[in-house]
């Protein structure tokens, strides 16, 4: 038996929770650098302090996907995780915009993103589940349609709030304004707002009906779901645990010694915990005890699916790419565009707001581009669409530093955003194709680390790179990350691909 086809608003009810997660991304990554800066922050050191997103996915996400694939009660399969990360999230936002010291407001970053990623992973896996396989372009493009809106919507936020109620976008030294402080209240509320109307909208199919989808979309797609892959030995995991903890031991040492820039410690201890946790189910597969939670995402990391595999690198040089925007373009633009970089003075913070402006637009064309992705998919390779997306945010990107005019900065919002709208859509599409049912929250949790490290290695490293070549002028970390989506699109070519139909 096949999953039925949903209708519109079926779709959009399972979806609409989105809009309230990205609300709560949108706020964090239009005001996160404004708001360590205010709290006395030094633009070489941002990447490092925006370093709690990425761990906290790397962390979180995989232990979320692995539970809630063997979660089932009253609120179904993924609901209670939507639930939960809903309340925290909300209670987070509340409090993030009063961190007194830049310590707090780090620590706060930390709690905010958990939180978010607590909700955010099962609604990838959620689209799996409820969808079938000729549907799920259409499902993660309505996914982000309405990540497009809210983002949108909650990036000009602290604008909308000053330009149409006065509400004050300065403020003393060491001080939030109260533009950025409402704007994270009226977050919260629509977070859970969104998330909740999901829950209520939407049942799952049980665990049962899920195995029976399966089994025939495995026969449709040429996928066997009977059988496991071949489990490594225990010597594959002590010698790739050997190996990056020599990584972790030697490149700590030559820092330390070479007295290099502390930030690069996020790479080697990156490394050494991945070889410990390699180590671990060692460990346990010798004492024949793999049944934990360790082994099994360790399993399922080295058994990924060859299109998972493939489509690890696509992720890795988009989100190289997309955090270096995050964290630069506020002081980019304020300095470049703007003239200023004190943080205090009315041309950052106008700078600041017009950054959110930026970030609204590129959102809006992601939610537009995404129904043409939809169109797109149906007649070419969705590879091919998604190639050309990252190639139109690529020159972009290149674009910022050759225009002068801050309302010129609109049009390469426009190639950004089919950049994003297509990042957001298509590798989950052409992936979800590939996972069997049962495993695809651990599986999707799994991928995200391929979001995650090159978060981490921009942490790691862009703070050395900015001050050390190219000046402290943030506004050139752009042509960095044009050449990373660029990489992205080459990248493509060595991923299946198949015409959808809609």
């Amino acid at each position: 038996m096949l999953k039925p086809r949903l209708g519109f608003w079926q779709i959009f009810n399972m979806s609409f929770g989105f809009f309230g997660i990205q609300m709560a991304f949108a706020l964090q990554g239009a005001n996160i650098s404004r708001i360590f800066q205010t709290l006395g922050a030094d633009v070489s050191n941002l990447a490092i302090y925006w370093l709690a997103g990425p761990v906290t996915g790397l962390l979180v996400q995989p232990l979320i996907g692995h539970f809630s694939d063997r979660t089932w009660g009253p609120l179904g399969r993924r609901r209670p995780y939507f639930l939960a990360g809903a309340v925290l999230s909300t209670l987070s936002l509340f409090i993030m915009p009063h961190s007194p010291y830049l310590w707090a407001g780090v620590v706060m970053l930390w709690v905010l993103d958990a939180s978010i990623n607590v909700s955010m992973e099962p609604f990838r896996a959620f689209v799996g589940d409820m969808l079938p396989s000729r549907q799920r372009t259409q499902g993660f493009a309505m996914q982000t349609i309405l990540i497009g809106a809210g983002a949108a919507l909650a990036s000009a936020m602290p604008g909308i709030l000053t330009e149409w109620f006065g509400v004050a976008t300065t403020a003393p030294e060491g001080v939030i304004p109260d533009s950025v402080k409402y704007s994270f209240y009226i977050g919260g509320i629509a977070m859970f707002i969104a998330v909740g109307w999901t829950i209520l909208s939407t049942r799952e199919y049980s665990p049962e009906q899920l195995a029976s989808f399966d089994k025939e979309e495995s026969k449709d797609a040429g996928r066997s779901n009977s059988s496991e892959p071949q489990e490594k030995s225990a010597s594959y995991f002590i010698a790739n645990a050997v190996s990056l903890l020599m990584v972790f031991a030697l490149g700590s040492f030559a820092i330390y010694r070479f007295e290099m820039a502390p930030e690069l410690y996020v790479l080697t201890v990156t490394a050494g915990g991945i070889g410990l946790a390699f180590l671990t189910h060692a460990l346990f597969k010798m004492r024949q005890q793999t049944n934990n939670l360790v082994s099994h995402i360790m399993t399922d990391l080295v058994s990924m699916p060859k299109v998972m595999q493939r489509l690890a690198v696509v992720q890795f040089f988009s989100w190289f790419a997309l955090f270096i925007m995050w964290v630069y373009t506020t002081p980019a633009i304020a300095a470049h565009h703007y003239g200023s970089s004190d943080p205090t003075s009315e041309a950052y913070n106008q700078g600041a707001n017009w950054v959110g402006t930026l970030f609204s637009t590129y959102n809006g064309v992601s939610a537009v581009w995404a129904i043409a992705l939809v169109l797109i998919s149906a007649r070419i390779n969705r590879r091919f669409a998604h190639g050309f997306s990252l190639c139109a945010g690529a020159l972009s990107y290149a674009s910022l530093y050759f225009i002068s005019d801050p309302n010129m900065l609109l049009i390469p919002m426009i190639g950004i955003g089919m950049a994003w709208g297509s990042i957001l859509t298509m590798p989950y599409a052409i992936l979800s194709d590939a996972l069997p049912a049962r495993k695809m929250g651990i599986y999707m949790g799994i991928f995200n680390f391929f979001i995650v490290l090159p978060q981490m290695v921009v942490a790691g490293v862009m703070g050395p790179i900015l001050t050390g070549f190219l000046g402290g002028q943030a506004i050139l970390t752009f042509f960095i990350a044009a050449g990373s989506w660029t990489i992205a699109a080459l990248a493509l070519f060595a991923v299946p691909g198949k015409k959808q139909t809609v």
